[in-house]
Order: structure tokens, then C-alpha cells, then sequence
């Protein structure tokens, strides 16, 4: 399916939408690396099902939360009180630490995505 969308604004809307992602910009972790184990280590749900996938694609309206049993972990404590939450969150993201749950609201758009790469390089490099 073509899309007259730019290649690489699509790209970065895609990538933002991976759950480790989101796990990191709704600051529950510290780095995307971060986020990314405690997807993998089943932490996580999405719409209430446990999701250890950290490419998974999250849609707009799904919700994404820290599992009940671990809420109770010492890490998720920390989180709850606002350790890692960022400076400000992105439009496209709802957010409320204190339940340790998160909603994607919409569609990442590339100028709300907090990222300084030029992805049009990647674009370019892939399509030799």
C-alpha cells in the first residue's frame, strides 16, 4: 500500500509506536534499553494481556500498564513517584504514573517526536 506520506516521517511515527518506546517516553524507565528489558521480562500489559514482545506495535487507544504483580516491586515504587518521568510528555501520550498506566492517544507525528537525527539519512542509505 503506497502512502504519499514522507518515507521517513513515516519510519519515525512507526518506530515511536514499538512498546519499548512508549514504556520509555511515558517514563517508566530510564533508557529505551531499559524499557525494553522490563517489556521482555513481562512487566507489561497492553489493554490488560501481559506483552514481552518490546517491537510490539502499539494502536492508538490501547493502553499500556506495569502488571499488578509487579507493581509491588521495588523499580515500579521508584517509577510511581516520578523518578523517571521526563521533563515534559509527548501530545500523543497520556500518562498517569501514580496509576503506572499509559495511553496512546494518537498517531505519533514526526515534529512531536523527541529525536535529533536526520531520518531522511536512513531513508536515502536503505534505498541504494
Amino acid at each position: 500500500m503506497r502512502s504519499s506520506d514522507k518515507t521517513g516521517e513515516v519510519l519515525i511515527g512507526l518506530l515511536e509506536r514499538r512498546l519499548d518506546a512508549l514504556v520509555h517516553r511515558a517514563g517508566f524507565a530510564r533508557t529505551v534499553d531499559h524499557a525494553r528489558q522490563i517489556v521482555s521480562h513481562g512487566h507489561i500489559t497492553v489493554d490488560g494481556a501481559k506483552v514481552d514482545i518490546a517491537s510490539y506495535r502499539v494502536a492508538p487507544g490501547q493502553v499500556i500498564s506495569v502488571r499488578e504483580s509487579s507493581r509491588t516491586k521495588t523499580l515500579f515504587q521508584i517509577v510511581a513517584g516520578g523518578a523517571y518521568a521526563p521533563a515534559s510528555t509527548p501530545r500523543y501520550l497520556s500518562v498517569s504514573l501514580t496509576d503506572l498506566r499509559a495511553t496512546l492517544i494518537e498517531q505519533p507525528v514526526r515534529r512531536e517526536v523527541p529525536i535529533v537525527r536526520d531520518e531522511q539519512l536512513v531513508v536515502e542509505f536503505y534505498s541504494r
